[in-house]
C-alpha cells in the first residue's frame, strides 16, 4: 500500500468529488471518482478506483457511529460558497470531538453556468427538477438530510422536496431561528435579485419567525446582484464592492434594521463583521453549523476517536 501513496495523493488531489456508493453485494465503501459526464436525464458517469473500496481492498468495513447523520450537500450554487459549507461543516464536527474527527457527508456540485442560466431566462420549473435529480442521487448515496448550499434556489425547495423522502434543511428556517433567538423583529436582507424581490424568502422569515425585513432600492438592489453574479461567484473580492455594500447595509439601518441578513452564500466572502457596525447574519454560517445540528442531534454518547 505505502509504494500507491503517490499516486494515491495525484488522484486525490484531481478528484471533483468523493461519493458514498454500494457495490453489488450490498456493501458500503467508498468512491472518489470525477464527475465526466451528465446527460439530460441527469445520470452520472464517474472514474471508479476499486483501489478505496475498504471492502475489496482493505478487508474490513470502516467504523460507523450510526448516531452521527449523514450530511447530503447540494452545491456549486457557486462552488465558491460550497468550499465554505465544507470547511464550517467539517470544522463544527471537529470541534464537538476533537482529534481527526470529520463529518460524514454527501457533496453533489453542479455545474453552475446551467443553473444560472435557467435562473435568468426565469426557467424557475426547470431548475426546480435538475436540482430534484441531484437530491434523489444525494438520497440514494446515503444522506439523512439534505442541504441546500445557496439562498437563492430555495426558490424552489418544495419542489425538491416533492422529490426526496429525506428532510430538507432550510436556510431561511435557521437564519430566522438566529434572529429571533437574538431578540430582533426588523432586518435588512442582501442577496440576487431573486431573494431580496421574490416572496419565497421574506415571505417565510414573515410567516414563520414574524419579523420585518427591509431590503434596499432598485438601483441598489441591481448593483448587490451585479457584484454577486460577475464578481463574488467568480473568486473576485473588491475593495470599492465592499465599500458599495457596506454603504446600502448603513442606509437599511438608518431606515429602521436592527441587524442585516446576507442574504446569498457569496456575500460572506466579501462584507465582514469587523466592517460594518451592526449584527450580522452570515447564511452560510448559519446553515452549515445548523447542518452540523441536525447531524449529531441523536447522539447519544460521544465518539471515541
Amino acid at each position: 500500500m505505502e509504494q500507491n501513496l503517490p499516486c494515491l495523493h495525484k488522484l486525490v488531489g484531481h478528484a471533483t468529488s468523493i461519493v458514498r456508493g454500494f457495490n453489488t453485494s450490498g456493501k458500503e465503501r467508498l468512491v472518489i471518482g470525477s464527475l465526466v459526464q451528465m446527460d439530460k436525464h441527469m445520470s452520472c458517469n464517474f472514474f471508479v478506483f476499486p483501489l478505496f473500496s475498504c471492502y475489496t481492498r482493505f478487508g474490513h468495513s470502516l467504523k460507523r457511529n450510526p448516531s452521527v447523520k449523514t450530511i447530503g450537500l447540494l452545491g456549486g450554487m457557486s462552488w465558491e460558497s460550497t468550499v465554505a459549507y465544507y470547511r464550517l461543516i467539517n470544522e463544527g464536527v471537529r470541534e464537538r470531538f476533537g482529534g481527526l474527527h470529520s463529518a460524514k457527508i454527501v457533496l453533489y456540485s453542479v455545474d453552475f453556468h446551467e443553473i444560472e442560466q435557467l435562473q435568468h431566462q426565469g426557467r424557475w420549473d426547470e431548475a426546480g427538477l435538475f436540482l430534484a435529480e441531484a437530491a434523489k442521487q444525494i438520497e440514494s448515496a446515503g444522506a439523512d438530510f439534505l442541504v441546500l448550499c445557496t439562498n437563492t434556489m430555495h426558490c424552489v425547495a418544495s419542489q425538491i422536496e416533492n422529490h426526496i423522502k429525506i428532510p430538507l434543511l432550510h436556510i431561511a428556517d435557521a437564519t430566522g431561528e438566529e434572529i429571533k433567538k437574538a431578540g430582533l423583529n426588523t432586518v435588512g436582507l442582501l442577496g440576487t435579485r431573486f431573494t431580496m424581490e421574490q416572496d419565497f424568502y421574506r415571505g417565510r422569515l414573515t410567516e414563520r419567525y414574524d419579523l420585518k425585513v427591509l431590503i434596499p432600492d432598485e438601483r441598489e438592489r441591481e448593483l448587490i446582484h451585479r457584484v454577486i453574479y460577475e464578481e463574488l461567484c467568480a473568486g473576485k473580492v473588491r475593495e470599492n464592492s465592499r465599500d458599495q455594500y457596506v454603504t446600502i447595509i448603513r442606509g437599511l439601518l438608518d431606515r429602521g434594521a436592527q441587524g442585516v441578513i446576507l442574504g446569498c452564500t457569496e456575500i460572506s466572502l466579501l462584507v465582514k463583521a469587523k466592517d460594518v457596525d451592526t449584527t450580522l447574519f452570515d447564511t452560510t454560517a448559519i446553515h452549515a453549523y445548523k447542518a452540523v445540528e441536525w447531524a449529531l442531534q441523536d447522539l447519544r454518547h460521544k465518539v471515541q476517536g
